[in-house]
């Protein structure tokens, strides 16, 4: 298994709506097994995926990567007075990526979603285009499928720390807060407003028609998460997961014990130390014959 770096090609893309985008292509020698995209997670960066991407090229398959627009190569001179909605992330900004990946060449496409990842593939344009999809760390979203303690620090953090960040700075500083790269304004107050319900935005009245929205979804599903998350825990994917009811979901839970491994949490998936992880994903998504 190679985890020898890979440098990648910058993109430069036009969203849906014409805004632009930064990504990177990471090419393999030869003629690819297939294509791969790669749905970051918020406030994650496109460069934090590199080594699975690496990893994934190194195995023959063309891995895209995206920052989404306010975030990494995306981002505008500043943040403030910068409007936007969450869900452009998927519907505007990840949709340009799939036009795109479509476009180069035959072979399969199959995508990795990161926590936001997975709630954008039911929001996604042409989501039908993709044979398969694998999921880390994607849940509901909500405090109370939280562990006490951090129940009480996302509280604070939704009803507290977040509000005065974002009216000092007119953004979420969420780098000062040590929590990732900074948000736009508007995420954030998205963001929280969905988090106060069981079902995450499918509670939210001023969206009807998600729930449909994502019973369209027939592609195969794995859905992985950690025991040790405690932003995502394996209840709060499952009320998430519920809303791809027509799709074959595979439901996995790590125990990082078990997998011979230190703390896995909300983003150690995406780390070098998961390497064994991510070749079965990839060995998931090379099997034939693909079964719907």
């Amino acid at each position: 298994m190679s985890l020898a770096p890979h440098a990648p090609e910058s993109l430069q893309l036009d969203a849906v709506d014409g805004y632009r985008l930064g990504a990177l292509h990471y090419r393999p020698s030869g003629q690819p097994k297939g294509r791969l995209i790669v749905a970051g997670a918020t406030g994650v960066p496109q460069r934090f995926y590199g080594h699975f991407a690496s990893f994934a090229a190194n195995q023959g398959i063309a891995t895209w990567t995206l920052d989404y627009r306010g975030v990494g190569l995306s981002r505008p001179p500043s943040l403030r007075g910068f409007r936007m909605d969450y869900l452009d992330w998927a519907r505007l900004d990840l949709a340009a990526l799939l036009d795109h990946v479509a476009a180069q060449g035959a072979g399969p496409i199959w995508m990795v979603g990161h926590s936001y990842g997975g709630h954008a593939f039911g929001l996604l344009p042409g989501h039908e285009r993709i044979e398969r999809m694998a999921t880390f760390a994607t849940g509901a979203g909500w405090h109370g499928w939280m562990p006490p303690l951090e129940r009480l620090r996302v509280i604070l953090l939704w009803r507290v720390f977040g509000p005065i960040v974002v009216r000092l700075k007119g953004y979420l500083a969420w780098s000062a807060l040590g929590m990732g790269e900074d948000l736009p304004r508007d995420l954030f107050l998205q963001w929280r407003r969905w988090c106060q319900w069981p079902h995450y935005f499918f509670d939210d009245p001023q969206l009807p028609g998600l729930a449909e929205q994502f019973a369209k979804v027939r592609t195969p599903i794995r859905a992985i998460n950690s025991i040790d998350d405690k932003w995502a825990t394996p209840a709060s994917r499952d009320a998430f997961m519920k809303a791809y009811r027509h799709a074959a979901v595979e439901r996995i839970t790590l125990d990082p014990k078990q997998c011979g491994m230190g703390p896995i949490g909300h983003i150690g998936y995406f780390r070098p130390q998961a390497a064994s992880l991510w070749q079965d994903t990839l060995d998931w998504f090379c099997r034939q014959p693909d079964t719907r």
